[in-house]
């Protein structure tokens, strides 16, 4: 990718080197805070609204089958609610390879804000950007304390990502998928989800959410985690018409995609998949869904909600 030199996003908050924990574990709901939102038209063009919008909200944006935590769990209070703890001698990071992990994010970020923020003024409306926060070990938020086990991960409660840098070295060398437009596609999924929030997406869960079963809330998170990927293939798009793209590029983002589906995590993991236990996406889904908002450019093809996905 293309990245250095360009602008980067004044959105960046980096908490590396503090302690986190003392909220009591990601329980409790964080959602209904200001729920509703906004809705935008769908519409033709390359990039032509977000068309309409219904599903749920996992806080977790990509959650690892190998930590064993459920996000539906983390986010009805259930069994992903214990305490992190963070690391005593935990400072704030300034290897050179740090230093060029965060302005890589504050260009990716930027990136996505420029997408966004034309996406959102075609239809006439302000694009709210979401804050980025970099932490090392464990953190705060207001969807409750979490640590860097959990993976990068989205709050409603504030509009903040959240990520440990140090995740992208699990990335290329636990899950085999390596490339900085690997890293970037797992920013860009995050911050889809920022996109599903404000659109009323999440907020809509939080309200449904009481009435469905584990299984129903698994299968509904599949479909809002498929969606968070078309429109990281929809910021895909937009970087390559922005000149940012690398020969084999989408290739990396593809093959995260594939490595990170429930399928593959839990054959890794256990030797077999349990489909019922599913709530990101098979490997075939993901893969399918970033390409074909890659291939459109518009965020009116994530529907994700209607029909098979």
């Amino acid at each position: 990718m293309k990245w250095r030199g360009r602008e980067q996003s004044s959105n960046i908050e980096d908490r590396r080197g503090q302690t986190g924990g003392g909220l009591g574990g990601l329980g409790g709901s964080p959602f209904g805070r200001g729920g509703g939102g906004i809705r935008i038209p769908s519409g033709g063009g390359s990039r032509g609204g977000l068309g309409s919008l219904i599903g749920i909200v996992v806080v977790l944006g990509i959650i690892w089958v190998v930590t064993g935590t459920n996000p539906i769990d983390i986010i009805s209070g259930g069994s992903g609610s214990s305490s992190p703890s963070a690391s005593s001698s935990s400072q704030l990071p300034t290897s050179g390879e740090q230093a060029e992990l965060r302005d890589f994010v504050g260009v990716v970020v930027k990136e996505t804000e420029d997408l966004w923020t034309e996406v959102f003024q075609a239809s006439d409306q302000d694009y709210p950007e979401p804050t980025v926060v970099l932490f090392s070990n464990a953190v705060n938020t207001a969807c409750g304390a979490a640590d860097s086990s959990t993976g990068p991960f989205y709050c409603p409660g504030d509009q903040k990502v959240y990520i440990d840098l140090a995740f992208y070295d699990q990335l290329r060398e636990q899950f085999g998928a390596p490339g900085d437009f690997a890293q970037a596609y797992v920013l860009a999924h995050e911050v889809g989800h920022h996109i599903q929030n404000i659109t009323g997406v999440l907020p809509e869960f939080n309200q449904r959410r009481a009435s469905m079963s584990q299984e129903q809330a698994n299968a509904y998170s599949v479909r809002v985690e498929l969606q968070a990927d078309c429109y990281a293939g929809v910021w895909a798009n937009y970087a390559g018409q922005e000149d940012l793209l690398d020969n084999g590029d989408i290739e990396e983002a593809l093959n995260a995609a594939e490595q990170i589906g429930d399928d593959t995590l839990q054959k890794r993991m256990q030797g077999f998949a349990v489909p019922k236990t599913f709530n990101h996406g098979t490997s075939a889904q993901r893969k399918t869904w970033f390409e074909r908002g890659y291939t459109s450019g518009n965020p009116g093809d994530c529907d994700t909600f209607s029909g098979n996905v």
